[in-house]
């Protein structure tokens, strides 16, 4: 069995050897000629014989041989050509859609933008409109700060002392009673909300016409004091202010009862806000009543 690897293979060949190759190849020596001989005659002929279209048969051989490789570099092309167009395309692309991306943060920014811009137009517009209907002379005032603290009870305007602001002026919206200012700055005041349990309104019953006084009480709610048992109280009923405390004028809205309930002598009567105090951005402080000149003239009546 033939092994490679045996010995009689791997061994060096010895001078000996060489000499027996030699007088092999001497001995077959017009073999070897025949062979060369008959490769250069079919070379001779290949390129004497010619096939359809006289094209010689060396170069059908030739073609023949060389065509598969010439056929896998063209492809081999081709797909490199394709890859690289999909490759930029897609490149494009991702440009294309990180410029867009960024047109529309942009586009949503300015939405939000605009949207603002008329959220505070239209506050403002309710604001002015409410002070050109309340017959007293007040000043329009943004909400800059708020205490510290998750329960609150005190903001910080934007106005004070140079626009003619003192302490226990009332502070209003036009949905409801704010608070009154407690402390007065060069330009700006803070204000005692009148859910602190330190304020206190004078009010009256809307509907049964009882009056007593609202304090700040737990959960952002008030709690109207001294109402006696006896008194019929309902859930729902709108609470105005009653003037008697000599701060907030008389018939501002000031909330709405949400329970009710028995004490020992006096009722407990919770209110709800009528002003959102958590979100308040522009507020009005009540000056006093106006004069003769900021009274508008009445309309003469139609014949």
């Amino acid at each position: 069995m033939f092994d490679p690897n045996s010995p009689e293979f791997t061994r060096p060949i010895t001078p000996r050897e060489g000499a027996h190759m030699q007088v092999f190849v001497a001995h077959h020596r017009p073999f070897f000629i025949l062979i060369g001989v008959l490769v250069a005659q079919l070379l001779l002929l290949s390129f004497q014989i010619t096939r359809n279209h006289n094209v010689r048969l060396i170069r059908v051989w030739t073609v023949a041989v060389f065509d598969p490789f010439q056929r896998a570099l063209g492809g081999l092309s081709t797909a490199s050509t394709r890859a690289w167009n999909t490759y930029r395309g897609l490149w494009h692309a991702q440009q294309e859609n990180q410029e867009l991306r960024l047109e529309l943060v942009a586009a949503h920014a300015e939405i939000l933008k605009l949207t603002e811009q008329a959220a505070a137009a239209d506050r403002l517009r309710t604001l002015l409109a409410f002070k050109n209907q309340l017959p007293l002379q007040s000043v329009a005032a943004e909400v800059i700060a708020s205490s510290p603290g998750e329960s609150s009870h005190a903001i910080y305007i934007d106005k004070g002392s140079d626009a003619g602001l003192t302490a226990d002026l009332p502070v209003v919206t036009p949905t409801g009673i704010v608070g009154k200012i407690i402390v007065v700055f060069s330009h700006s005041s803070q204000v005692l909300l009148i859910t602190d349990p330190e304020s206190g309104v004078g009010v009256t019953l809307q509907k049964t016409r009882v009056q007593g006084v609202l304090k700040g009480g737990s959960q952002n709610l008030c709690q109207v004091h001294y109402v006696m048992n006896e008194e019929k109280v309902a859930p729902g009923e709108a609470v105005v202010t009653s003037g008697m405390d000599q701060v907030y004028p008389r018939g501002l809205p000031v909330g709405t009862v949400v329970r009710t309930g028995d004490g020992n002598i006096y009722k407990n009567i919770l209110v709800e806000p009528a002003a959102s105090l958590n979100r308040l951005e522009g507020v009005l402080v009540i000056l006093g009543p106006k004069t003769a000149a900021e009274t508008p003239p009445p309309k003469p009546a139609k014949n």
